[in-house]
């Protein structure tokens, strides 16, 4: 169901989303672009949220709580330029996950993540997103580290980070659930 926080605004309202959405950066890989959240994506998100699929990450949750997670992540980019990207299919532009490049409140470092749609599974998208955000993180952004929290039972997620080169770091432990993994991605100049 369609709540009225989910509907796209209309008149000089998605006028001015419109303009601010036009200033979170867009990257274009081999197959995929990251861009700028339109509320439309929000349907996608909740079904990724508020499904068991999302029980390694903070879920299930309602959908009232997956629109507040999804608000605060694309809000990043205003207040920390940095923040959540759709991600979508170049050859069709069907929307296939998202991609959050950010520091949520109580994390130690800023993390790359990456949620995709079910169908969208198993076709290394996750891994081609987050190449492209590590390497805009650390080129464009000039940070010196980005990190990937994973449980330990997404064993798909754990398998992403290392085929991007993360290495766990069996000393850290995030402050909130001591539980997580904590990845480290490498700069891209370091990777073989």
């Amino acid at each position: 169901m369609t709540t009225a926080w989910e509907i796209a605004p209309v008149g000089r309202a998605a006028e001015i989303a419109a303009g601010l959405a036009a200033g979170v950066p867009e990257i274009e890989t081999e197959r995929l672009r990251l861009r700028a959240p339109r509320i439309g994506d929000f349907a996608a998100y909740a079904e990724i949220f508020c499904s068991d699929r999302a029980v390694h990450i903070g879920g299930p949750m309602s959908r009232e709580a997956a629109f507040r997670d999804f608000a605060v992540a694309v809000a990043g980019w205003m207040l920390r330029g940095h923040g959540l990207w759709s991600v979508e299919r170049r050859a069709d532009g069907v929307l296939l996950g998202f991609l959050p490049l950010h520091i949520e409140a109580g994390d130690p470092a800023r993390e790359i993540g990456y949620l995709l749609c079910e169908a969208a599974e198993g076709h290394g998208y996750a891994a081609e997103a987050a190449r492209a955000a590590r390497d805009f993180a650390y080129g464009t952004l000039g940070w010196r580290g980005v990190v990937s929290y994973v449980d330990p039972a997404n064993t798909r997620s754990i398998a992403t980070a290392e085929r991007l080169g993360a290495r766990r770091d069996p000393e850290a432990r995030h402050p909130l659930d001591p539980d997580l993994m904590i990845f480290r991605h490498p700069a891209p100049e370091a990777l073989p």
